[in-house]
């Protein structure tokens, strides 16, 4: 199984961006798949997750701003992101919990590599 994620790039304050985290493999199911972020000198925050069922979670310091969702296969998930600051600039990363596998036969975890998102003011 492996997760790429991709999408970031440079963008203006104000701005859009649409990333994309993709699971790859012999794939059965995903419990959830979260977005973290991680600027420089900072910890790895969650931004967003959703869950199997659709349930979604935001962080308080984007809600309102992103919106996370699923393709009908539950194999990619997005994270829009609108009216960017600065403060969103951050290393990117998608997290999917609870992979199940026809490879592997165990629920396991995996990370994407990360995909970068400057903002400017």
């Amino acid at each position: 199984v492996q997760l790429q994620a991709y999408g970031g790039g440079l963008v203006q304050a104000g701005g859009f961006l649409r990333l994309s985290c993709a699971a790859s493999g012999s794939i059965i199911s995903i419990n959830s798949v979260g977005w973290y972020r991680q600027a420089p000198g900072k910890q790895r925050e969650l931004v967003a997750s959703v869950t199997s069922g659709g349930t979604t979670d935001y962080a308080g310091s984007v809600r309102g701003r992103v919106t996370i969702s699923r393709d009908n296969a539950g194999n990619t998930v997005y994270l829009e992101m609108y009216n960017l600051k600065p403060e969103d600039t951050a290393v990117y990363y998608c997290n999917a919990l609870g992979v199940l596998s026809a490879g592997t036969g165990y629920y396991l975890n995996y990370w994407g590599q990360g995909t970068l998102v400057t903002v400017s003011s």
